[in-house]
């Protein structure tokens, strides 16, 4: 087998477990090194525990690969520096940014609470852009000394984020925002060759299972069809060389389906009138002309004109 990742050293936020195991394994068995970190808290955030990135770091390093444990807290800047830091003392560089941490918060917005926002902004946005931050400021500064820069950073969204779903107003924010700050860095980081793209994965993970209805109502074929390993496999690729002209993009992968999400467009367009109290039949024709936001159809309140095709 050909080993797309020879030589590479990636950081992977989140690897302990579910999808940022499976990352870690197969960039491994491609022949990266791996920083395997996991603060090793609950599904909300709580607690600590260094065990599972322990035992990812021994099941890599039992197929003869390198790997070493970080158990620093992706929403503290300082510890997402550190992050790279290690990565670069332990293996000479940092060339592969993957962030995969995240937690869950779920609520209704009337039910939610300032810590429940904050704590889903802190672990999925703010966690995104510290390792991604302190990793470009080492890959500009080898490009501007005039060294070789191989630069690729591989964040985590969601369906929730790029199509909405109830009981989430904090999870889709951050997720969405992530997929905004993907598009964005992958359009300042170019010109220095590196590389930013994005997932929103579907998979069985400890996050998603008990949204799926609990571990005993997943038969096998689902489990498999929805294996963590459909997502890794993406990863991967866009982290190998063969990945250097892809950048800017938000990859929806449900199994073996992949496909590319494409994000917020003009859609139709009016003239507005002078007075608000004139643009009712405006708002009308472009209601008209609307396509419905994914997962709309659920929503509509019958007489009250929203969100359907007219007012």
């Amino acid at each position: 087998m050909s080993k797309l990742l020879e030589g590479k050293v990636a950081l992977i936020t989140g690897a302990g477990r579910g999808i940022g195991r499976e990352h870690a394994l197969m960039m491994a068995e491609h022949g990266a090194s791996i920083v395997v970190n996991d603060l090793g808290g609950d599904i909300h955030g709580e607690g600590g525990d260094a065990s599972p990135a322990q035992e990812v770091v021994a099941e890599i390093e039992a197929m003869g690969g390198k790997a070493v444990v970080n158990g620093g807290n992706v929403a503290k800047f300082d510890e997402a520096k550190a992050m790279i830091d290690q990565a670069i003392d332990a293996f000479g560089d940092i060339h592969i940014v993957v962030n995969n941490a995240g937690i869950l918060r779920d609520r209704m917005l009337f039910s939610m609470t300032e810590d429940d926002w904050d704590a889903i902004m802190a672990v999925h946005l703010k966690g995104t852009f510290g390792p991604a931050h302190h990793a470009a400021v080492h890959w500009r500064a080898k490009a501007k000394a005039g060294e070789e820069v191989y630069g690729r950073i591989i964040n985590t969204t969601s369906p929730s984020g790029i199509y909405g779903n109830v009981g989430q107003t904090n999870y889709g924010a951050a997720k969405a925002g992530i997929a905004a700050f993907s598009v964005i860095a992958a359009q300042e980081l170019v010109k220095y060759g590196v590389t930013v793209n994005c997932l929103a994965p579907t998979a069985v993970s400890r996050l998603t299972i008990p949204l799926m209805g609990g571990e005993d109502n997943l038969t096998d074929e689902v489990m498999e069809a929805m294996s963590p390993r459909w997502i890794a496999i993406v990863t991967t690729w866009l982290a190998s060389p063969e990945g250097a002209n892809v950048t800017g993009r938000v990859f929806d992968i449900r199994g073996p389906q992949l496909g590319i999400a494409e994000g917020w467009h003009l859609g139709p367009v009016e003239t507005q009138t002078d007075e608000p109290q004139d643009l009712g039949p405006v708002m009308a024709k472009l209601m008209d002309r609307a396509r419905l936001n994914a997962n709309m159809n659920g929503t509509d309140h019958e007489g009250a004109g929203f969100p359907g095709k007219s007012i």
